[in-house]
């Protein structure tokens, strides 16, 4: 089964504009994610629907971050691509007839429900501006380690 990376791909996307310093075009952010300009404005779309971003057109138009990234948690993002399924693990058989499948399906649906709701959780304690903060530190020190290497 193939992995769902929307979230990823959205956090990726959304950290590229909040650090640009000018609108960033459907291809730019296509050219991030290798992926096609059109998916980037259909999934874009979203969550200009919810306030996240806003785009312009014609010259120097593009892609910006329109909400206060202290204010957007990584769970709006999860909610805003749609609430993607957290396991590609499942049960055999939905509604099974013999009972110790039935026993077998209760223990890891239980399982499997607290395990999502405690990554739903996480996700809610996260925000944009905290993984901006996070780039931010990595940036900072890959330089001071790239000035380093060339000094010596």
């Amino acid at each position: 089964m193939r992995r769902d990376s929307r979230l990823s791909s959205i956090l990726h996307l959304l950290l590229h504009m909040a650090h640009s310093e000018r609108p960033l075009t459907s291809e730019e952010l296509a050219g991030f994610l290798h992926t096609n300009a059109v998916l980037v404005r259909r999934t874009l779309a979203g969550l200009r629907e919810r306030g996240y971003v806003g785009s312009g057109k014609g010259h120097g138009g593009g892609w910006v971050v329109t909400a206060d990234l202290r204010q957007v948690s990584l769970r709006d993002i999860y909610d805003a691509v749609g609430a993607p399924t957290v396991f590609a693990m499942g049960n055999r058989v939905d509604d099974p007839a013999c009972l110790v499948e039935k026993v077998v399906n209760q223990s890891l649906a239980s399982a499997f429900d607290e395990a999502e709701a405690l990554l739903v959780k996480r996700l809610g304690e996260v925000s944009l501006a905290e993984l901006s903060e996070r780039f931010n530190a990595q940036y900072v020190q890959h330089l001071g380690e790239h000035h380093a290497h060339q000094r010596t």
